[in-house]
């Protein structure tokens, strides 16, 4: 390797002067450098220095109103990520307390930030997730007041507009303790039940909302409160308490009925997860649209096989098979069939793909399972329903079966090729040069195209229908 190469090892050849040098040379101009060489100065100092710099640095984002577009958002992100670093590896190894109080005015920076950014991609919100999760990982080391803690906890969580303390509860269980979780109870039921502030009642009249700030003020506060009282008793391993939160007609909706049979199975109370998810399923099956929910499948068919009823399992399994083409739900029902059976039974079921209606489908169960020969039959029999918009499908089908089903692979690029030049799709333009480069590849090694043009004639067929396409024929001729 060069002497000349950026890597640390060479750098570390320059002597401390030269390092010093070149590093004030960097930070000049840049904010955000200057805050992180100050950071390591303080960190090379001690704990307490550091945290006091960041305790400055918090306030100074507290203040700040200045909008955060786009283009500065990566910036900001890296500064937020770098102050939980240092609270990371600096703080919370000497000092796992300060390190969590640290981590808590980090959570409470969200409003600030989210004021004057647009979180539209989710990473400002990934960064106070992450703070959360640190906190769990010390929740176990710090030693709080657990009654102080749980009304903290209500505080925040209750305040915050923008789910920066979603999962607070469980990251703080061990430091909550049995005490602290009970209190935690109590109090949030005195909370729900407390007459709303002027505070309140003056926020919601400000959204212009049609009901009366009362109910709106209310219906928020049992929604709160729904939450956290689940997160208790999830916390405390109360499975009843956990399913209390939902009226018996909730308890059929697909969208909840999983969690809450996973925790009665988790509290081996099988009879009683089956019944929650029978009634998921009735409900579901009286509806003109059925919308597969893979949870809650997965929660059935642990209930079918910790209840013994293999007969129903498998039925179950092969049904979600004929309709969804899922690969697991396939390998699942072979491994409960006798030896050689299932032999013939994997033979149905790539009969059955070869012919499901959503071509789309049957290509990736087809090409994943994977089962090339049946994948090419399908291309060839079915050209004329190929979907050339369908482009990541069709590319990983192309690729697979490039080697040994050329003749196919090459039907599914003509079918993206004509799908770009047919839309006049002009961004793809340079895909689609790229697939007729790959079709001229393929040509070499086809020796029959049953039926289909040769590789020249497709050529002319596109000359004469979009020869004006210049843009395209500029990246085919290179």
């Amino acid at each position: 390797m060069s002497k000349k190469t950026l890597n640390q090892s060479n750098l570390e050849k320059l002597g401390p002067e030269k390092l010093a040098a070149l590093v004030m040379d960097l930070v000049q101009g840049s904010a955000a450098l200057q805050r992180r060489a100050r950071m390591e100065l303080s960190a090379a100092q001690g704990p307490k220095d550091v945290a006091a710099d960041l305790r400055k640095r918090f306030a100074s984002l507290r203040r700040s109103t200045s909008y955060v577009d786009w283009q500065k958002q990566r910036a900001l992100v890296k500064d937020l990520n770098g102050l939980l670093s240092m609270i990371d590896t600096v703080i919370t190894p000497q000092d796992p307390l300060e390190g969590f109080e640290l981590l808590w005015s980090f959570l409470l920076l969200a409003p600030s930030i989210y004021e004057r950014t647009d979180d539209s991609n989710g990473v400002i919100g990934d960064v106070f997730g992450e703070a959360v999760d640190r906190i769990e990982h010390l929740s176990p080391k710090i030693s709080l007041d657990a009654k102080s803690l749980a009304e903290r906890i209500l505080e925040a969580v209750t305040d915050a507009g923008y789910g920066e303390f979603d999962g607070i509860i469980p990251a703080t269980a061990d430091a909550l303790g049995a005490e602290g979780l009970e209190h935690l109870k109590t109090i949030t039921k005195a909370w729900e039940a407390a007459p709303p502030s002027a505070q309140d009642l003056e926020r919601y009249r400000g959204y212009g909302l049609s009901s009366a700030p009362e109910d709106a003020v209310l219906r928020n506060k049992q929604l709160t409160s729904s939450i956290i009282l689940a997160d208790v008793a999830d916390a405390q391993g109360d499975v009843d308490a956990y399913m209390a939160r939902y009226s018996a007609e909730q308890l059929t909706y697909g969208t909840i009925a999983p969690d809450v049979a996973r925790r009665l199975l988790d509290a081996d109370r099988v009879d009683e997860a089956y019944k929650i998810i029978m009634g998921a399923k009735a409900a579901e099956d009286g509806k003109p649209f059925r919308m597969f929910r893979h949870d809650l499948d997965a929660v059935y068919e642990e209930c079918l096989e910790r209840l013994g009823k293999t007969d129903d399992l498998k039925a179950h399994l092969w049904d979600s098979f004929a309709q969804t083409l899922s690969d697991r739900s396939l390998r699942a029902y072979l491994k409960l069939l006798p030896d050689f059976d299932d032999i013939e039974a994997e033979e149905k079921a790539l009969d059955l793909a070869e012919t499901h209606p959503h071509l789309g489908a049957a290509l990736n169960f087809l090409i994943g399972w994977p089962a090339p020969a049946r994948a090419a039959a399908v291309v060839l029999s079915r050209a004329k329903d190929l979907d050339g918009n369908s482009y990541d499908t069709l590319t990983a089908a192309a690729d697979a079966l490039d080697a040994g089903h050329p003749l196919a692979a090459t039907l599914l690029r003509r079918a993206m090729i004509e799908d770009t030049l047919n839309g006049a799709k002009s961004k793809r333009y340079r895909y689609a040069a790229g697939h007729l480069a790959e079709c001229a590849a393929s040509h070499p090694h086809i020796e029959k195209y049953h039926g289909f043009p040769t590789h020249e004639r497709f050529v002319e067929a596109l000359k004469q229908k979009h020869g004006r396409k210049y843009g395209f024929w500029t990246l085919v001729e290179g």
